[in-house]
């Protein structure tokens, strides 16, 4: 049984902060099962973006587990906004989780990694 995406998301923010960035949620989804968008500030006006990962990518023997694969990288935020738009219009159930760290990091479980 997966972790319902509001515990994900709480249990997250609080990683991030535990890693000395700053982490906030930018847009509430469905707090049962709303996919989870990353956005990483690198505070150099650039930003990355993390989205769920394929199926195909999960192990068999853990496949409740919440991996991430990077969508865009090093872009300037106009590009990010853009793509989340969409994303919304698609899905409005949808959560997008804000993170400043100059360094990039995530903090997620990254397919293929």
């Amino acid at each position: 049984m997966r972790v319902t995406s509001a515990i994900w998301v709480a249990a997250y923010v609080r990683r991030c902060f535990a890693e000395g960035a700053m982490a906030a949620v930018a847009r509430h989804g469905a707090d049962e099962a709303g996919a989870i968008l990353v956005i990483v500030n690198r505070l150099d006006n650039s930003a990355d973006l993390y989205g769920p990962a394929p199926q195909s990518s999960f192990v068999e023997s853990r496949p409740s587990d919440r991996r991430f694969q990077l969508l865009l990288e090093r872009v300037e935020r106009d590009v990010i906004d853009t793509r989340l738009a969409g994303e919304i219009r698609f899905d409005p159930d949808l959560w997008i989780v804000e993170i400043e760290d100059r360094d990039g990091r995530s903090f997620l479980d990254l397919a293929g990694a």
